[in-house]
């Protein structure tokens, strides 16, 4: 790259553009998903499809797995044909299109939208994040790849943290339908800035020539993806559930043969490649359990933010909150209203909700002092706003993070990315521990929670995410042989990916749990297990990193 345009200072000049470009890109995704449970379990009388929650969480699950499975897919195919500019314009378009498409009436529109979200998230997600790295292999930046990454990565949460705003603006004052169609103006913009910048970053996008080593394209396709299709349906037909459900069948199943290809790229390797892919392929597999415990703020926590927080508008901000719309009204009145079990489950007979003379399901479980006067609205922030606490937190945190590893780096004592991993791992179980806090000082959801609980909750799981989620993306730049970096993201992407179908395996236990504590306790000793494992690899690691 010895052509390479400069940029004044320590980054590339195309740093700004794909950080908006992602920021744009993550403000839409975020939209859909912060209020995807909600629009699922919300009842068909105001707008949603009213299903079970176990039913949605099912959902909710697989569909997040299959979100980050494709990149494995984009990944190959910009390596080999597309390159990263062309794939990041196709999968954005078709993310645009699926958002947009949500807001159509029926189940055929429904699950057509969600498949689109799915493919262009794979054309998307590893390329974006690729094509930045390369901008890093400069040696100008190569030494600040790290912090470019952790930049790069608070760009993303910018958008994250307030698209639920307009998505609570979209919902209270149109509709579930506007608001998924606001995720789509978004993800469009996204595009426009991408292509804005396209001069920065063109040199970067250099496809790489697959080698005598490597498995022809064709023959990925006919040894991997031919067998997960067909492995994934017999895994759906067969009677009964091995594994909970029908989809949580046929994509586990359906993983297999792409883990197969993954360790075939590490048997088939050079001795040199073969020590970086097997740390790759080690840290990939220690990172599934932080993703299936981080990826519960759209299941599980959403379900404690609706059901078991306080979400009361203070007084002082209610005129601001009604005025953009940001607030829910319930009215302390007996009426004829849904019927919900102990677990805030809403009880069925032969599929139909059942209805009872009673108050809003929000009063069940709210303190007698809290109680307003009979007939008194109460206004209530919206359920999804607290999916902006994490990425407000990365925002807040990212600075104080970088800073830190800059203050040790100056001392000689910067740990390396593994290390940072497994620290990252090690804090994100601590996370949990204040969700078991919560659930005993609430009397097991007898009354409801503080929000700051769940606040406190996201802050700690935050400064774990950030030792971990923007390393590892810098760590598979740094270490995957070069002609097989993008493929090697869509490694990084496929743990993710089995990681957010466990999540949902685990939220729909949620109702299984009597006392609360047990589920945030296995989510513990499962985080825990994760680091304790990563520990135990460090030396290992350290001298395979160091060697390259």
């Amino acid at each position: 790259m010895a052509n390479t345009p400069l940029a004044a200072g320590k980054h590339p000049s195309g740093l700004p553009f794909l950080f908006l470009t992602e920021m744009w890109e993550r403000f839409g995704y975020y939209l859909m998903i912060g209020i995807f449970q909600l629009y699922l379990t919300d009842p068909l009388a105001t707008g949603g499809m009213a299903m079970d929650r176990k039913e949605a969480a099912d959902i909710y699950g697989t569909f997040i797995a299959f979100v980050f499975l494709t990149p494995f897919l984009g990944g190959l195919l910009a390596d080999r044909v597309l390159g990263y500019s062309r794939s990041i314009f196709i999968g954005g378009t078709l993310m645009g299109l699926g958002y947009m498409g949500l807001a159509l009436p029926g189940m055929g529109a429904f699950y057509t939208s969600l498949a689109l979200i799915i493919l262009g998230n794979g054309f998307f997600k590893p390329n974006i994040s690729t094509l930045l790295g390369n901008l890093y292999n400069d040696p100008h930046y190569k030494a600040h790849k790290d912090s470019g990454y952790n930049i790069f990565y608070m760009g993303i949460n910018v958008g994250a943290s307030v698209c639920n705003l307009f998505a609570a603006y979209m919902r209270n004052k149109y509709g579930w339908g506007e608001a998924f169609f606001t995720a789509g103006v978004g993800m469009f913009i996204g595009l426009i800035v991408f292509a804005i910048g396209l001069k920065h970053y063109r040199h970067a996008d250099v496809r790489k020539p697959a080698q005598k080593e490597d498995m022809p394209l064709s023959r990925v396709f006919s040894t991997v993806f031919l067998p997960a299709i067909i492995v994934g349906i017999a895994a759906w037909s067969i009677p009964g559930n091995l594994l909970g459900s029908d989809s949580t069948d046929a994509f586990i199943f359906a993983t297999i043969p792409v883990i197969i290809f993954y360790v075939g790229l590490w048997v088939r390797a050079s001795v040199d490649d073969k020590r970086h892919l097997a740390a790759l392929l080690s840290i990939f597999a220690v990172s599934i359990m932080f993703w299936a415990v981080f990826k519960q703020n759209g299941t599980a926590l959403t379900t404690w933010a609706q059901f078991y927080t306080d979400r009361e508008v203070p007084a002082a901000v209610q005129p601001a909150a009604e005025t953009l719309y940001l607030a829910e009204k319930v009215v302390n009145a007996t009426d004829s209203v849904t019927a919900y079990d102990a677990n805030f489950k809403v009880i069925k007979v032969d599929g139909k909700e059942v209805k009872e003379l009673g108050k809003p399901v929000y009063f069940k479980n709210l303190q007698p002092e809290l109680m307003p006067a009979e007939g008194a609205t109460l206004h209530l922030f919206n359920t999804e706003l607290f999916q902006s606490v994490n990425p407000l937190w990365v925002i807040l945190l990212t600075p104080v993070v970088v800073a830190f590893f800059a203050l040790l780096k100056r001392r000689g004592r910067e740990p390396n990315t593994a290390t940072k991993i497994a620290w990252g791992l090690l804090i994100s179980a601590l996370s949990t521990l204040v969700m078991v806090a919560a659930v005993y000082v609430c009397h097991n959801g007898e009354m409801k929670a503080s929000a700051w609980w769940l606040i406190a909750c996201y802050g700690v799981v935050t400064v774990g995410e950030l030792f971990l989620s923007p390393m590892g993306l810098s760590l598979v730049s740094k270490v995957s042989p070069k002609r097989l970096t993008a493929l090697m993201m869509g490694g990084w992407f496929l743990s993710t990916s089995i990681g957010n179908k466990l999540s949902g395996i685990l939220a729909t236990l949620w109702d299984s749990y009597a006392h609360k504590s047990g589920f945030f306790l296995v989510n513990f000793a499962l985080l825990g297990a994760a680091a304790i494992g990563m520990f135990l690899m460090l030396r290992w690691l350290n001298r395979t990193i160091s060697e390259h």
